[in-house]
This record gives C-alpha cells, sequence and structure tokens, in this order.
C-alpha cells in the first residue's frame, strides 16, 4: 500500500443506525471516498458492529448466553455482514474479500481494504490499530455517531462535558478503563487503547454522520471532534 494510507474504524452504527439504512447518506459516504481516491489516498476501513451488534447480544444474553467468548463471536459475525456490505457498495474501489488478518500485509490491487473483527476479547477498534502497526500508519480517524468524547455519558449525565484533547493515560484512567466487555459502549476498547498508547498512536474522533467533518480529518485539518495522543 502506498504511504498515503488512511485508517478509519467505521462504527456499525454508521453504516446501520437503530433507525435503519440512509441510503442517500451511503451514496454520500461512497462518493467521499471515490474522491480521496483519486486524488491518490488509499484506506483500510475496520468496519464495526455497532447497535446491530448489541441488539444481537443482548438477545443472546436475555436467553441466558453468558459466555464473554460466544457474544464475542456474535459481534465479530456482525462486523463481518457490515464490512461485506461496505466492501460490496464500493463496487471497483474495493480489495475483493473482506479481510481479517490485521498483521500480515495484502497486496492490493485496490484503493480501499474493508476488515471486520478477529477474535474474541476486543473489538475492530484493536483491529484498526492493528492494521496501523502493520502498515506504519501514525493516526486513526474512529467515525462513530457523536462528535466527541465526553467526561460522562452524556445521554445520562446532562452536564457531561466534551473533551476535545485528551492523552491516552487519563483516558484510559478516567474513561475507558482496562476491562473488556463484549457490546460494551465506550469511545475505544481497552485493549485498542492500550496498545495505541504503547505505539504512540493519534486517533481522531469524528461524527461519522457528519461528512464535511470527515473530510477535514482525513485531509488533516482542524475539525470538530476530540483527539487523543
Amino acid at each position: 500500500m502506498a504511504s498515503k494510507v488512511k485508517i478509519l474504524s467505521v462504527g456499525g452504527s454508521i453504516i446501520i443506525p437503530k433507525t435503519g439504512f440512509d441510503i442517500s447518506f451511503l451514496k454520500e459516504l461512497r462518493k467521499l471516498i471515490l474522491s480521496f481516491v483519486k486524488q491518490g489516498t488509499r484506506f483500510i476501513l475496520v468496519v464495526g458492529g455497532g447497535a446491530t451488534c448489541r441488539y444481537y447480544q443482548q438477545a443472546a444474553r436475555q436467553l441466558s448466553v453468558s459466555s464473554a467468548n460466544d457474544l464475542d463471536w456474535i459481534g465479530i459475525s456482525t462486523t463481518m455482514l457490515n464490512a461485506n456490505f461496505v466492501r460490496v457498495i464500493l463496487k471497483e474501489l474495493a480489495h475483493e474479500h473482506v479481510v481479517t488478518d490485521s498483521k500480515k500485509k495484502v497486496r492490493l490491487k485496490k484503493p480501499v481494504l474493508v476488515a471486520g473483527g478477529l477474535k474474541p476479547g476486543q473489538s475492530t477498534d484493536a483491529q484498526a490499530v492493528a492494521f496501523a502497526k502493520t502498515y506504519g500508519a501514525k493516526e486513526i480517524i474512529n467515525l462513530s455517531n457523536t462528535a466527541y468524547i465526553y467526561d460522562k455519558d452524556p445521554a445520562k449525565f446532562k452536564g457531561a462535558q466534551k473533551i476535545e484533547h485528551i492523552d491516552w493515560k487519563t483516558l484510559r484512567k478516567n474513561i475507558i478503563g482496562d476491562t473488556w466487555e463484549p457490546g460494551k459502549n465506550i469511545p475505544f476498547d481497552p485493549v485498542a487503547s492500550r496498545e495505541a498508547q504503547k505505539l504512540g498512536l493519534t486517533v481522531s474522533f469524528v461524527d461519522g454522520n457528519n461528512l464535511k467533518e470527515v473530510q477535514k480529518a482525513v485531509q488533516g485539518k482542524p475539525f470538530q471532534g476530540t483527539i487523543v495522543k
């Protein structure tokens, strides 16, 4: 892959939110990726399970499934479904199949590689970090359904404050923690955060539904969101 590789950790809920597919948005997302590809940029899109993953995991828990390993495999399956969907809608731009082995470089003839989950005990965030290490990238752009990381869950606390800049040590200690839990809705998973800190990676958190801000982040311009380094 060329040096201009951009690694995007794409939350599954950006692809299919709880309200269902937004076809107009997906067309615009595809158009944005194409515009960068024409400029010589290459992408690794690591696609998460999002609300679909949590929907299945919640049902499994209600049916007395308690094994974290089993719940993780359900999550991995939803990432592969979402990733394959992204691969096919990108058509000729994307590598011929979804990739899961993040430790082995793929010789690509296409400008976009789409990846899903790999193994239990981590989310696709950890996959994105592993791809960054393999391909020598120094930054990951994380697309979720919120623009910022907050000091508390804004859905539960009215006084939650947005964070624009934070270091990995503080983020891990005060917000993320060190324990992985299948389907847990946190900004970045603990396994990924620990490795990102070790590698000295920068992760830019952007509202994936706001394509103007996504464009700025990919271009390396100031954007509305949170930077962790």
